[in-house]
């Protein structure tokens, strides 16, 4: 199985990128990981948000591989504890798909990429800097995949 990150928004800051890098290159021999960034819709004055979101829902619905488990990001999804995300990496491999997780951009996802979800992940009640979930994404499926694999990295 290969893991593919969809994420509204371009050029992450440097630490940001260095840290995903880490757990990219840390999670390769268990479960390939691939960001695609998507760009960001227009916004501001007089510009129409309900556009903007529609516009990153096509690009991100285009960036998606075929026939792909797909889990979006969303406050609104289901919280799990890390052993039990553990238990979501295992059943998503038992699939015999491909995974793509979907980071939406400021306003969430469009209704259509909610639609084609197949579920949706919370990472909690607070609102994180979309840049910075890119990072915790990628930390805990390296944090899930050590679990399923036995290794140490997780001590909880």
């Amino acid at each position: 199985m290969k893991a593919r990150l969809v994420a509204v928004g371009e050029r992450a800051p440097g630490w940001v990128a260095q840290g995903f890098a880490e757990y990219q290159k840390r999670l390769s021999h268990w479960l390939p990981l691939e960001l695609v960034e998507v760009a960001p819709g227009s916004r501001g004055k007089g510009r129409d948000t309900a556009r903007a979101i529609a516009d990153e829902g096509a690009r991100v619905l285009a960036a998606l591989p075929r026939q792909a488990q797909v889990v979006a990001l969303d406050g609104r999804g289901r919280m799990h504890s890390s052993e039990q995300l553990a238990q979501r990496l295992a059943h998503w491999r038992g699939q015999g798909r491909d995974l793509a997780l979907l980071i939406g951009g400021p306003e969430g996802h469009a209704p259509e990429v909610l639609a084609r979800a197949d579920e949706a992940w919370s990472l909690g009640p607070l609102t994180l800097p979309h840049m910075l979930v890119r990072l915790l994404v990628a930390e805990q499926l390296y944090r899930a995949a050590a679990l399923l694999a036995g290794h140490p990295y997780h001590r909880a």
